[in-house]
């Protein structure tokens, strides 16, 4: 294994930890930014009030999108692991 071959397989799996943590952390930043404009249209500071609903937005985000996820993260072992021999 050269070097190149090291930085290739890290920086496709840095685009890859990028890409699967995207929709759940968009949602969230989405979700936490209508909440804190809701808190300041109506001066109620409550901390719950803006972690709760991140929360579940969060989690049905990660519901609806875990197939595709799963379907992404097996798809780059299975490269990774087919390169191997090449590697060696």
């Amino acid at each position: 294994m050269d070097p190149q071959d090291a930085v290739d397989i890290t920086r496709e799996a840095i685009m890859l930890s990028l890409l699967l943590g995207a929709p759940v952390l968009v949602v969230g930043m989405i979700v936490g930014l209508l909440i804190g404009l809701l808190q300041a249209l109506t001066q109620v500071q409550e901390q719950t009030v803006a972690f709760v609903p991140k929360l579940v937005a969060m989690m049905i985000t990660l519901s609806f999108t875990l197939p595709w996820l799963v379907t992404r993260m097996v798809d780059y072992c299975h490269d990774l692991f087919e390169r191997i021999p090449e590697m060696l």
